[in-house]
């Protein structure tokens, strides 16, 4: 089964997915990792959130899978400097997983199924490879519960295109919110919930934040699935694109994206 990604692999993309790591993006799991642990990573993308883990719990055997292989080639690549003998980056299809039943401890996911056609298959496919006693770990953005200040009409010009475009092409924009549900359906009679975001104000983070929107609003696959959908022509992707310069240049600028994160143990 094969799932479209919504944004696409454009440089722009990656410099926001290379920003992420354990701390910043996975702190509700790391209080259940310890040393020896099997891990594995689905929709790894560059990897930095898989290199972290395969640090807390090396020696245990940590594996990253993605669909793309461009990006499996540059996880390995940009791994190679932190030389984790126990890390390994390969291309898989998460929804039918090339390992045997209870292989890991330990099944993580970021970001990853807001983007897919069916989660909940996604789900029970990752609770296949997880042993009984471990558990799959998962973090989704809900993109319904952006917060941004000041309102600035291309921001919210820009949420009310985000939305459908995402939906157009693949997934739910707002998972966070049904992370939970979706587990259910999956199988898992105990999820714990939890919550978490990412806040962007300072001057650095405004200017990396909205300076990378400002690009991918008219260059990544996001601008191309905006138009392709008939949902937005250049003119209104380069109004939205200066819209994001302006708030980053804003020193009242602030924008909190809300995450959703659950825990669902295997028996």
């Amino acid at each position: 089964m094969a799932d479209a990604y919504t944004h696409g692999h454009h440089s722009s993309v990656l410099r926001s997915h290379t920003w992420r790591t354990a701390e910043n993006s996975a702190a509700y799991l790391l209080p259940r990792l310890r040393p020896g642990m099997r891990v594995l990573d689905v929709g790894a993308g560059p990897g930095t959130i898989t290199a972290d883990l395969a640090e807390i719990v090396a020696p245990g055997r940590t594996v990253g899978v993605d669909a793309s292989a461009e990006v499996v080639e540059k996880a390995r690549a940009d791994a190679v400097p932190r030389g984790l003998a126990n890390l390994e980056f390969v291309v898989q299809d998460a929804y039918g997983l090339a390992f045997e039943d209870a292989s890991f401890d330990v099944v993580h996911a970021h970001q990853v199924l807001q983007h897919v056609g069916d989660p909940v298959a996604m789900l029970r496919e990752m609770r296949r490879v997880t042993a009984p006693g471990g558990v799959v770990a998962v973090r989704d953005v809900d993109y319904e519960g952006v917060i941004f200040s000041p309102g600035h009409p291309e921001l919210a010009e820009w949420l009310e295109l985000y939305l459908p475009v995402h939906r157009g092409i693949s997934g739910e924009p707002a998972a966070g919110r049904r992370l939970k549900g979706w587990a259910r359906r999956a199988g898992f009679d105990d999820v714990a919930c939890s919550a978490s975001l990412w806040l962007f104000e300072t001057d650095e983070d405004r200017a990396w934040w909205g300076g990378m929107w400002a690009e991918r609003a008219v260059a990544s696959a996001f601008a191309e699935n905006a138009a392709r959908l008939g949902l937005a022509d250049r003119e209104t992707l380069e109004r939205i694109s200066a819209g994001w310069r302006r708030w980053a240049e804003d020193p009242d600028g602030w924008l909190l994206m809300p995450h959703a994160e659950i825990l669902g143990a295997v028996g």
